[in-house]
């Protein structure tokens, strides 16, 4: 017992002072997670950015060639790609409440 008081206070004598504890750390670095939620919200936002187009192209393709079942399939797809944008719009803010700013 007394061994162990020594010891302690030698520590804290060529320590100059108690030994600070640190706090729990994570393992992982937040900034991957980061990186990746980022990639993938600029990516999704591509993605249906550019399905909007192809949907746009294919609507004026079957309008133009008289084709209406191919402007029919280019308005679905343009009501699915902003249904799409809608859903990643609402996703983004979601995702940095949840894990911080994701820029």
């Amino acid at each position: 017992m007394i061994g162990q008081l020594a010891l302690h206070l030698t520590c804290c004598v060529l320590a100059a002072g108690p030994i600070d504890n640190p706090g729990p750390t994570s393992p992982v670095s937040s900034t991957g997670v980061n990186l990746l939620l980022g990639y993938a919200k600029w990516g999704s936002l591509i993605a249906c950015a550019a399905s909007a187009l192809a949907s746009g192209g294919l609507m004026a393709f079957g309008h133009l060639s008289n084709r209406p079942d191919a402007a029919d399939k280019g308005k679905r797809a343009l009501l699915w790609s902003l249904g799409g944008a809608a859903v990643v719009a609402l996703a983004i803010p979601t995702l940095n409440t949840v894990f911080g700013s994701v820029s």
